[in-house]
């Protein structure tokens, strides 16, 4: 029989063999914060109007669509005329280029699913073209960009319902040329100013957006820090999940100290040139570059994605965070707003002209 002694000193290395072994694993979260515009303009500007231009041939089919309507960027308030920013949205002709007739041949079976013989069903293609496009100034003239919506190069087509016999088919165009004219004016000026809306929200907007990531906690039971590395997640995620868009990230900040604390406390505790520590401290890195990005502190998550780098153990991901540090750095100057956190309310926006000439809002 071991003596208690002998015993004790056997099981010692194994419990520095299991201290030297480390799991981790995705944890993920979500976390909500407001896009900032990535086109450079006067950051005071903050209303904007929609004018449309439409061809004589079309103007019939415009007028039930109302396009100045549909087109938003979120975070702005739209004023009926003379906004700060001036968008043109320009609608041409919708043009039918070539027609063509389809067959289908359909089996016909009994009710025994038996085919006892076969039909041919035709309908028409029409291969079509439509353009549009928009131009966006100030209120002071000075032009801002153009853009092409949707251009000739793109052929699209229409197909008719089907009929059994060929002359129908080839003759549906001809005979509801205005309804099938007016349905795909419809659908593409549609898909223009939704494309349009995106777009503009994109460059000029502050939309509230939702995004997953995730961190790497530690996944090894037997490990030391086990508990406290869940633990850290957890208290992040809680503070994450009552932040969104509207809340200032000052106070976010401070209650995230302690979960900063214990991260960078790791890399001092496991400071050893090996396996196990680099691949601990690795964890650290990339769990405060993620947590600082979404802190809107792209200064400090530079520092992060440089010690990931030198750590030597994913220095890809240190490269990566590199770069998304950097973007975020230079959407801030872009915009000249340093927090992706802050409420809107539009209408305490004022249009450049509003206060001596009233405008109408539209919503």
């Amino acid at each position: 029989m071991l003596k208690p002694s002998l015993l004790l000193l056997l099981l010692v290395p194994i419990g520095i063999a299991a201290q030297k072994t480390v799991d981790l694993d995705k944890f993920g979260f979500a976390v909500e914060y407001r896009t900032l515009p990535t086109i450079k303009i006067d950051s005071s500007y903050r209303t904007y109007s929609v004018e449309v231009e439409s061809t004589k041939l079309m103007s019939s089919f415009r007028t039930e669509l109302n396009p100045e309507r549909s087109v938003l960027i979120e975070g702005w308030r739209k004023l009926g005329r003379d906004g700060h920013l001036q968008i043109k949205l320009v609608l041409d002709d919708l043009l039918p280029e070539s027609f063509s007739t389809k067959e289908r041949v359909e089996n016909i079976k009994d009710k025994n699913g038996v085919i006892t013989g076969t039909k041919t069903l035709y309908s028409q293609e029409v291969t079509y073209t439509f353009a549009a496009s928009v131009i966006v100034s100030d209120y002071k003239g000075v032009h801002i960009m153009d853009r092409v919506l949707s251009d000739r190069a793109s052929k699209k087509t229409y197909r008719s319902p089907e009929f059994p016999i060929r002359a129908v088919a080839e003759g549906y165009f001809a005979l509801n040329s205005l309804k099938v004219t007016n349905d795909l004016y419809r659908i593409n000026v549609n898909q223009a100013t939704e494309n349009l809306s995106y777009q503009l929200t994109n460059d000029f907007g502050y939309n509230a957006v939702t995004v997953n990531d995730f961190m790497w906690i530690i996944d090894s039971r037997k490990h030391p820090e086990y508990a406290a590395h869940r633990k850290a997640f957890q208290q992040m995620n809680s503070i994450l999940f009552g932040m969104n868009a509207d809340t200032p990230v000052e106070n976010v900040r401070e209650q995230m100290k302690p979960v900063i604390a214990y991260f960078e406390s790791i890399k001092k505790k496991y400071s050893s040139t090996s396996k196990h520590d680099r691949k601990i401290r690795y964890a650290s890195f990339f769990n405060l570059a993620v947590l600082y990005y979404y802190l809107d502190d792209p200064k400090n998550m530079m520092l992060q994605a440089n010690g990931l780098v030198l750590n030597d153990f994913d220095a890809k991901d240190g490269k990566a965070f590199e770069q998304s540090a950097l973007r975020l750095k230079n959407q801030f100057q872009t915009s000249n707003i340093y927090t992706r956190h802050f409420p809107i309310n539009i209408n305490t926006f004022k249009g450049p002209y509003e206060n001596a000439s009233p405008v109408t809002t539209l919503k």
